[in-house]
């Protein structure tokens, strides 16, 4: 994350007197903003490769926020927040953001989820294709290669695997596949999704029933690993 440029939407002085020297550490730039109107200019007047984002916001809930950040730009977005329930986590992600780490957190657990989130911008600006260890994802071509080996997957595990893999390592919720992989307002459901994950590490992992890269979010979704 070296000379990584990070907005931090927070309004709470003790997270912001943790986070700084945290982020300096790490080798990124910071700009604080104490509420989502301030964000707001900042973002009209700078670039940033990160967003570090708070819910609890003095004048607008922060998963409105994020609906409006993810309306005009598709930098990442960390949510910091004290509401840790599945549901909200479930609320935050739906909008846009990338991941989701609860407070009180670590600070190794903050910058290793930042580093993630800064290694997949890549991929969602155009890359062809996309390498997740030992596998590669050929957006272009349609097709996923396993040590060289091409293997093959049906329509909606292809659409699975490619939304997890332009997110790789941020939390993709069960309303996001849904969407992407049956189409937007679809009444499929969190079973069909958990049978389609099933196929698919069936196909990507050594012991399927142990996975190492198609890893669970319980209760919200499912991400890959950033291996």
């Amino acid at each position: 994350m070296d000379q990584a440029k990070i907005l931090v939407i927070e309004d709470a002085p003790a997270i912001v007197r943790m986070l700084e020297p945290t982020l300096a550490a790490g080798g990124a730039t910071t700009a604080i903003a104490w509420s989502g109107s301030q964000a707001s200019e900042y973002l009209d007047n700078d670039d940033y490769d990160l967003i570090l984002c708070d819910l609890g916001l003095p004048d607008v809930d922060g998963q409105d926020l994020i609906k409006q950040i993810r309306a005009r730009t598709d930098i990442p977005i960390i949510v910091l927040s004290a509401r840790g329930m599945e549901q909200e986590r479930i609320r935050a992600l739906d909008p846009g953001a990338d991941d989701f780490v609860p407070k009180p957190f670590a600070a190794g657990e903050l910058l290793a989820r930042i580093r993630a989130a800064l290694r997949r911008r890549p991929a969602a600006h155009g890359a062809a294709s996309i390498r997740l260890g030992e596998i590669e994802v050929d957006l272009e071509r349609r097709r996923v290669l396993i040590q060289g080996e091409e293997i093959r997957l049906s329509g909606r595990e292809h659409a699975l695997l490619t939304l997890l893999a332009q997110r790789r390592g941020g939390v993709v919720t069960h309303r996001e596949i849904i969407d992407h992989v049956w189409g937007s307002g679809a009444k499929a459901e969190t079973q069909s999704v958990r049978v389609l994950v099933a196929q698919l590490r069936q196909k990507l992992e050594e012991e399927p029933a142990n996975p190492r890269i198609l890893q669970t979010e319980p209760g919200i979704g499912y991400r890959l690993a950033d291996v």
